[in-house]
């Protein structure tokens, strides 16, 4: 299980625990987290639980896949933080780990 801080566009921080083997959109969903849509259930054919990763988890991430650095595209401002939720499998090892909504999902 990990322990993640989702924090909305306007500040307000969400700290909850996600069990391992759920993805971090499916943590924000299953907590009731505003801020993450994820119109496509997860199957990274949108980009609704677009995320900013926090700049200390960047590198600490799985690498991004072809299909997700596609689907960022059409995410709301994406910047080198970006992330898809979807696409973020929880393990131990994303204890502690930071997200920023954007100010809209589209």
């Amino acid at each position: 299980m990990a322990k993640i801080t989702y924090i909305e566009f306007g500040g307000t921080e969400h700290v909850v625990d996600v069990p391992n083997g759920l993805t971090v959109m499916e943590g924000a969903r299953d907590n009731n987290i505003p801020g993450i849509e994820a119109d496509c259930g997860g199957a990274c054919a949108c980009s609704t639980c677009h995320v900013h990763v926090d700049a200390s988890w960047k590198d600490r991430l799985p690498a991004m896949d072809a299909m997700e650095e596609d689907m960022l595209e059409f995410a709301y401002e994406p910047d080198e933080n970006s992330r898809l939720t979807c696409q973020l499998k929880v393990t131990d090892d994303l204890d502690g780990l930071i997200v920023r909504m954007p100010e809209k999902q589209i």
